[in-house]
């Protein structure tokens, strides 16, 4: 990088800083900063759900995937998404959005004290917030691995100055800063990614042409969309994976359709992230496919391809623009994880702790959030100096093994106890599937004496936990129903159809209009 580069780079860090110090004078309360108020449009809602579901992973790990396997990359990564997200427009969307408009709430889970009790709802907001800070703590670690070959400054020092300047804006502004910057990051990542796409082809072009590049010896089996450990199996885990994962099981996610003004504009941000997923990654994919044609990979998973191909194919200021749409993903990703977490601990797990923090008022709730907000980076950046330790393998392992393999049992109870045909799996179902599902995934995945487990395949290593807890959700609630009429009542407003009046957040600690009293009556007499 030149100063040129430098310059794109600099300029970018100004611009979101900016950004967040304008989106502070939108927030007043808990649900400014957690939900937006519930006024984000639904286009912006549907480019911030889009670009808060990948990070510079996409350039490190998956360009490695690309690199060794070819369009598999994409057949068992984007394609799942694209289709979980899609199916999660009508099933999900518009119920996640009527959490904060019938409930009242701020935080994905705080409606989960009532759907279930409060064990309930403590255990997977603990469990969520330890495995996103070891998942946020990888995407650290990816843009700085980026960082490091562009610039050659260390991995420490990368981790500090992105996540440092994310802190900033996404603790000022809250989810209106999330979703503005990820709306500037997805235009910069646009121009960037084009312009990746056109220099890869010509260069291809003077080796001969696509077609002519296709058949080349170096790209045997890249056409194939099963290769290596991700097969079939593989495919179907995690299509059911990310179907729970991107419509709310990663609470940031759940923040999006939240913060749409109505279960209709929810289901449109939907529809426009699900078209985003099928046609976007193939875009920033194609170079990624005929990268082992440009360069030669230094590291054996094939990680650094893409960051080598772009720093040995693009002119000065293209690269640096190229730079600034790697550090986009991760930035959109990591602030939104940060605000979901914040509003978790703060709406969910602090109340529980703290009888002092049933009283916060707006103003305290809102300190209480934003120094959550910095405190969950900080955690964050800290794991991401360990990533590639022995503990953490590396980053692919990280994402993949990890997220995959404990999302299913954490996200299980959250998002299917949102729907009619679950009405009758409680607590106990609940707490079950879920400790059942973390159980299996150590044993799938490690010896009793903590070493990796070496004769188990991925796909099931990352299905079997998601597969256990599917399972024993459904046969618990069917053996031991726990349905009640208050929770029945719960479940019939997350499922009713029209919009009517909007519930308002209300104070940490508090649940939403409790079922039966004056103000649930009153909300029910305006047509909820």
């Amino acid at each position: 990088m030149n100063g040129f580069d430098w310059a794109v780079l600099v300029a970018y860090f100004g611009v979101m800083t900016a950004i967040g110090v304008w989106s502070h004078k939108r927030v007043d309360d808990v649900g400014d900063f957690f939900t937006a108020g519930g006024r984000m449009p639904w286009w912006l809602s549907g480019i911030s759900h889009h670009m808060s579901g990948y990070s510079a992973v996409m350039f490190t790990g998956y360009a490695g995937i690309a690199y060794t396997y070819g369009i598999t990359s994409y057949v068992t990564w984007a394609l799942p998404i694209a289709i979980g997200v899609l199916l999660g427009a009508k099933l999900f969307a518009p119920r996640l959005n009527r959490l904060r408009s019938r409930l009242g709430v701020a935080s994905p889970l705080e409606y989960l004290k009532d759907r279930y009790n409060v064990p309930t709802q403590q255990a997977l907001a603990w469990s969520g917030i330890l495995l996103k800070i070891v998942d946020v703590g990888a995407k650290w670690a990816a843009i700085a691995t980026l960082l490091s070959v562009f610039t050659g400054v260390t991995i420490t020092q990368g981790i500090i100055i992105t996540g440092g300047i994310t802190a900033v804006y996404c603790t000022i502004g809250g989810l209106w800063a999330d979703a503005l910057t990820e709306l500037g990051q997805f235009v910069i990542q646009l121009l960037a990614g084009l312009a990746m796409l056109v220099i890869a082809l010509h260069k291809i072009s003077e080796l001969g042409g696509l077609s002519k590049a296709l058949d080349s010896p170096k790209l045997d089996g890249h056409g194939h969309g099963f290769a290596g450990p991700y097969m079939t199996v593989f495919f179907i885990a995690y299509l059911f994976i990310k179907l729970f994962e991107y419509n709310g099981g990663m609470w940031n996610q759940a923040q999006r359709y939240m913060a749409t003004g109505s279960a209709k504009q929810a289901t449109r941000s939907a529809l426009l992230s699900a078209g985003l997923w099928f046609v976007w990654p193939v875009i920033l994919f194609i170079p990624m496919w005929l990268s082992p044609l440009l360069v030669t990979a230094k590291k054996p998973d094939g990680s650094d391809a893409y960051g080598l191909m772009t720093e040995q194919l693009l002119p000065h200021g293209l690269l640096g623009l190229v730079v600034v749409g790697f550090f986009s993903h991760t930035m959109a990703m990591c602030s939104s994880d940060a605000n979901a977490i914040a509003a978790v601990f703060t709406r969910d797990v602090v109340p529980v702790l703290s009888r002092a923090a049933r009283a916060w008022n707006t103003r305290t709730g809102l300190i209480a959030g934003r120094v959550t907000t910095v405190a969950f980076l900080g955690l964050s950046m800290a794991v991401a100096t360990q990533v590639n330790s022995p503990t953490f393998k590396d980053i692919i392992t990280v994402v993949i093994k990890w997220v995959a393999g404990l999302m299913g049992p954490i996200a299980i109870p959250f998002i299917l106890g949102m729907l009619r045909p679950f009405r009758k799996s409680g607590p106990t179902a609940a707490l079950t599937s879920w400790a059942a599902g973390l159980l299996a995934f150590f044993l799938v995945n490690y010896n009793l004496d903590f070493s990796d487990r070496t004769g188990v395949k991925l796909e099931y290593q990352v299905a079997v936990p998601m597969a256990i807890s599917l399972v024993l959700y459904v046969l618990i609630g069917l053996v031991r129903p726990e349905d009640t009429p208050e929770r029945d009542a719960l479940i019939e407003k997350i499922n009713t159809d029209d919009d009517g009046a909007t519930a308002t957040v209300p104070a940490a600690g508090t649940a939403g209009p409790a079922w039966g009293s004056p103000r649930s009556s009153e909300v029910e007499s305006e047509g909820v």
